[in-house]
């Protein structure tokens, strides 16, 4: 059974016309997974069926109700899945589209957001900016949770600064969530830490390095290794700066 996303646009919100179009759905068996607002008078569904053909034959037919526009029909991407969970889009940016923004109290929006990236196979290398305090690492520890991985600490400033030089055998498993503190791991390490992040760089694994901007700057990777780039705010006016590492790394965690 194939899964599709199915959005339109409401002109009209009569009484009836949700049932009208399930009851199209029924017919060809088509089976909603979820439904739910998505921004206003777009309402979003995920659909299930065994059969491409009749989700072709249910957009034509769509296409010929007065009270709706169908803005899309396709194989769900992750962020089709946010939209009908929690009835929104993450921002993301117009210019670079593999940048994403968050605020605090999108955190629930968040967390969802990276369990989902967390759940795929292969190398994922996921970037998050942020300032002190507004929840980066916690997010990811939550993620991790979410998809069922474990996480381990390679480095952070979390609770005290942890610069690993080494990790265990069960810590090194492909499957667990990598964190990485750019700040730490490329300016206030020893050289058998760096060995150590770079091995795991070179690991088929999902990765996420905060403040990705400085790791960039003071190591010889470049913006083409992050998958997704996010950053997270205490309000959307908020400005991510580095200038607090001039007065003192210690309040920059």
């Amino acid at each position: 059974m194939k899964q599709w996303y199915m959005e339109y646009k409401i002109h009209k919100n009569r009484t009836g016309l949700l049932g009208d179009i399930a009851s199209l759905m029924g017919m060809l068996e088509i089976n909603i997974l979820t439904i739910n607002g998505v921004e206003d008078r777009t309402r979003g569904m995920l659909l299930q069926t065994n059969d491409d053909e009749k989700i072709e034959v249910m957009g034509k037919m769509l296409e010929k109700v007065d009270n709706i526009t169908i803005n899309a029909l396709r194989k769900p991407k992750l962020v089709d899945i946010l939209a009908v969970r929690h009835g929104r889009y993450p921002e993301r940016d117009s210019d670079d589209k593999k940048t994403f923004r968050f605020t605090r109290e999108e955190l629930g929006l968040l967390v969802d957001f990276l369990g989902e990236i967390f759940k795929r196979d292969g190398n994922q290398v996921i970037g998050l900016r942020g300032m002190p305090r507004v929840g980066k690492t916690e997010s990811v520890i939550a993620g991790s949770v979410c998809s069922n991985k474990r996480w381990t600490f390679v480095s952070s400033t979390l609770l005290k600064q942890t610069v690993r030089q080494q990790l265990s055998m069960d810590e090194m498993n492909p499957n667990n969530v990598f964190i990485i503190d750019g700040i730490v791991s490329s300016m206030r390490a020893n050289d058998q830490h760096r060995l150590l992040v770079q091995e795991i760089m070179a690991m088929e694994s999902t990765k996420v390095i905060e403040h990705p901007d400085i790791f960039i700057r003071e190591t010889p990777y470049n913006y083409d290794l992050f998958n997704v780039i996010i950053e997270l705010r205490h309000d959307p006016a908020e400005e991510i700066s580095y200038d607090a590492l001039t007065s003192g790394y210690g309040d920059f965690i």
